[in-house]
């Protein structure tokens, strides 16, 4: 489906403040823009002040194993054991800035990435080595996040993963500091770009924000002999967006409501990749691999080089494409990932600014020197499955509803007009496949992640909003709408647009146990837009 509005409208017109200067004037009027346990105001910075292209690019370190372990599956089997601790830590993430401090896995931000192979399990020991209190405001109204609930509480979530429910990160599941979880994951799936990342229940929007998140790559033998641009030539590109204070510190703001902090989106003004701001990259004049991932709260990126140079799409959320789709403009919603091929053959000694909108997120440098040769992406990757509609044995109408007050502000998010503590509504069995027809009922797109599963967007449709909203009745507006063509593969994250029906066919295969689906806007996500479900045995 072609994009026709880019921008949420929240999103829009936060943009508009940022653009004409007001956000600053904005920022100033909140007295409660705090951290938490400081009384002074922040005075935010404004991020377009600051020099871009002066950081090179990082690359996060691809962790090592501590070692081996038996794996749950068979005993007599060793894996691959990491032990990854999330704690405080500071770094420079602009050259003109003081260090910021942040939380990241193993002192970094993002955090390493993990690197297995299709087929083989491995281990990981998540460890709280953060402190007692938050580096933000915590909103004990929301649920989970009550004020008898520890400040700082930690439980991972592999985004992408086919795991049991035990190692799945189930957001009651937390553990607080001195404390770890080990969770296996078997990996019994084809390569692709997942990641891992913080899902406490009532302040995931705060730990990511901090920066507890990093790259899982899953890889296996059939995408290694495709001969795509590996090594140095395949770049991880983890983008997110913050706000700052004058001190360079991260600014994450809150409600002038002392006693109701929460906000519904937060954007910032700093496009982070890799954690530095609007860094520079050199390459070569050949072609690269990017291995794109929006870990940002709230924003939606759409990616375009200035030049118009065009680019390649090869893979999605859940893998391979089954062939390429050449496109200039990318929209990733959080927690979507994006393979890229991009060819710098014929931009030796260029420039090239990797834009979103009216932010810039990088710069690669091309080198002068001749091009090396190298291989063509294939023109089929692998072959198409699609699930046909028959398949399916139950189709759920499931609604996407927020609340307002009186100046139209939203107070809570919904699925389903059912709250989380509420029993559990979706139960679909082992083995089986369903159609669940994601209805928005308003002004804007949330991107729906369903954990566990793999799944294919079937279509989009409009719908007469206010009639459904009153009477349950749903009535077209309109014909279906196929998905784009970098939409087709298996996907596990999906753009549910403002009034439309979103369609995506979902085949429940794994494991039986309990499992959650959520809005990926994570202030969404944490004021009640995510419900538990059970994958239960079948009969």
């Amino acid at each position: 489906m072609k994009n026709k509005f880019l921008m949420n409208r929240r999103e829009f017109l936060w943009e508009s403040l940022y653009t004409t200067g007001a956000i600053t004037a904005a920022f100033s009027a909140r007295p409660s823009l705090l951290p938490q346990g400081t009384t002074s105001q922040p005075r935010p910075l404004d991020a377009g002040t600051l020099a871009k292209f002066v950081d090179h690019l990082p690359i996060p370190e691809v962790l090592k194993p501590d070692g081996f372990r038996p794996s749950p599956l068979d005993s007599n089997v060793k894996v691959p054991y990491y032990r990854l601790p999330m704690r405080p830590a500071e770094m420079k993430l602009h050259r003109d800035l003081k260090p910021t401090r942040f939380w990241g896995f193993n002192s970094t931000l993002p955090g390493p990435t993990i690197e297995a192979r299709s087929g083989q399990g491995v281990l990981v020991e998540w460890v709280n080595e953060l402190p007692a209190s938050h580096l933000f405001p915590v909103d004990h109204n929301l649920e989970g996040a009550g004020a008898d609930k520890p400040l700082v509480r930690a439980v991972v979530h592999l985004h992408g993963s086919r795991v049991p429910a035990e190692s799945d990160g189930y957001p009651e599941n937390w553990f607080v500091p001195g404390k770890s979880s080990v969770c296996f994951y078997p990996n019994q799936q084809d390569a692709a770009a997942l990641w891992y990342h913080d899902h406490a229940m009532g302040i995931n929007r705060l730990n990511i924000y901090a920066g507890l998140f990093g790259l899982f790559l899953i890889r296996d033998a059939f995408e290694d002999g495709l001969g795509l641009p590996a090594g140095k030539f395949e770049i991880p590109l983890v983008l997110c967006d913050r706000l700052f204070d004058q001190e360079g510190q991260f600014l994450y703001p809150v409600s002038p409501d002392p006693k109701h902090l929460w906000v519904p989106e937060v954007f910032g003004d700093a496009v982070l990749v890799n954690g530095k701001i609007s860094p520079y990259c050199e390459v070569e004049p050949r072609p690269y691999r990017l291995r794109v991932l929006n870990s940002a709260n709230g924003r939606f990126f759409h990616l375009a080089f200035a030049n118009q140079l065009e680019f390649q799409q090869i893979g999605s959320d859940q893998g391979l494409l089954a062939a390429p789709v050449t496109m200039k403009l990318l929209t990733l919603a959080p927690g979507e990932r994006a393979d890229l091929i991009v060819d710098f053959s014929k931009n030796r000694g260029e420039n090239i600014e990797l834009r979103s909108d009216h932010l810039t997120a990088l710069q690669f440098r091309v080198a002068g020197n001749t091009s090396v040769a190298a291989a063509a992406v294939p023109k089929t990757l692998r072959t198409e499955q699609r699930t046909p509609e028959s398949e399916a044995i139950k189709t759920r109408e499931l609604l996407l509803e927020e609340t307002v007050d009186a100046a139209d502000n939203p107070t809570l998010m919904l699925l389903n007009r059912t709250r989380w503590m509420a029993p559990v509504t979706e139960n679909p069995a082992l083995g089986s496949t369903e159609i669940w027809s994601l209805i928005n009922g308003t002004e804007d797109s949330h991107p729906i992640h369903l954990h566990l599963v793999r799944f294919q967007v079937l279509d989009r449709r409009n719908f007469y909003v206010m009639n459904y909203l009153r009477k349950r009745e749903l009535k077209f507006t309109g014909p279906p709408v196929p998905p784009d063509a970098n939409e087709m593969g298996w996907k596990d994250t999906v753009r549910a647009e403002a009034g439309m029906v979103t369609r995506i066919i979902v085949r429940f295969d794994g494991y039986v146990g309990r499992y959650v689906w959520h809005c990926h806007i994570l202030e969404h996500e944490d004021n009640e837009m995510m419900r538990p479900f059970d994958v239960v045995a079948a009969r």
